[in-house]
């Protein structure tokens, strides 16, 4: 760090014109942490736009004070966002697939991602002080690859998120067919039919059931069911929910019996799980290869072969 200080110095020409800078960027630190903390504040007391902000809510999550803190820097959303679109987009559909619906979730994504990008070198430069053996070359290089995770990590987690989601409403989809099936047939409607599914499923596969119920919601909102349920496959992500929101829709498209499709799709998704199954029942053995090869067969060799080379080596020594 003293190192880094001499460069400094050496570069500015002497150590009274680096203090006086140190001192106006503090002040600039300072002069604009205030400034941001009061319009915070204001934008929080203001009763008209705490009045607008509940209106325009249509999530229980934009009651949280951290998505009315990133609402409130709406300004900074073009200094953090990428301007990419093909990027924004593909992040905005991972968050969609991760259960993040809020309007304020790409600015709360990007401005955390930012945070770290900042935070963990920061947190490495300042840790170094503590360590004055390390060169300061490399305290410079861990700087720039803790600012390489922060700039990662928020994207593996996003990612990891939206797998798990995608995982536990696959593990749901086969109970809610089933019993989309049972109530199709005993009479219920198509809306009715999807409410009383998510109903059941509340407790079992809960993110599952949430979805369902949105798809009611915009039923009785006035959005047609075609759009309702196409809303539903892309807020999903999954390909059996596409291919039974293609089956409905052409279902409800042509006059046909909703209880004959779903039963069809359900024999035949049953099929498809069965055959899922059966091919990595298939793949166990080969699976099986590596760690038989790594783990078991030293031990095994060890057991069987051990006893054998210490009696042979015992019998060299006495020769």
């Amino acid at each position: 760090m003293q190192g880094l200080m001499d460069q400094l110095v050496i570069y500015f020409g002497d150590e009274a014109t680096l203090r006086q800078i140190a001192v106006w960027l503090a002040a600039a630190s300072v002069f604009i942490l205030v400034i941001g903390s009061a319009s915070i504040a204001l934008s929080y007391s203001d009763p008209v736009r705490r009045r607008v902000d509940s209106l325009a809510s249509d999530e229980p999550k934009r009651s949280n004070p951290f998505f009315g803190f990133a609402a409130s820097l709406g300004p900074l959303a073009a200094f953090i966002l990428p301007q990419d679109e093909l990027e924004k987009n593909k992040v905005m559909e991972q968050l969609y697939h991760a259960g993040y619906r809020s309007t304020t979730a790409l600015q709360i994504f990007y401005l955390v991602k930012t945070l770290m990008m900042i935070v963990l070198p920061l947190a490495v430069i300042v840790g170094s002080q503590w360590t004055p053996q390390i060169e300061t070359s490399k305290v410079v290089l861990y700087a720039f690859f803790a600012s390489g995770i922060g700039m990662l990590l928020p994207n593996y987690v996003l990612h990891k998120t939206a797998e798990r989601r995608k995982r536990a409403l696959t593990n749901g989809f086969p109970d809610a067919l089933d019993l989309l099936v049972v109530c199709v047939e005993s009479g219920l409607g198509l809306a009715a039919a999807i409410q009383r599914v998510a109903d059941e499923l509340d407790v079992s596969h809960p993110e599952l059931a949430a979805e369902l119920s949105m798809v009611n919601s915009e039923i009785r909102v006035g959005v047609p069911r075609e759009q309702a349920l196409k809303n539903l496959a892309t807020r999903t992500g999954l390909e059996d929910i596409r291919g039974l929101v293609g089956l409905l829709v052409q279902t409800m498209r042509f006059g046909t019996g909703v209880a004959d499709a779903l039963r069809v799709y359900s024999e035949e998704f049953r099929d498809k799980r069965t055959q899922k199954a059966e091919e990595q029942a298939a793949k166990m053995g080969t699976k099986l290869v590596f760690p038989l090869v790594l783990f078991m067969f030293p031990i095994f060799f060890i057991v069987a072969i051990g006893p054998a080379v210490i009696r042979i080596m015992d019998a060299f020594t006495k020769v």
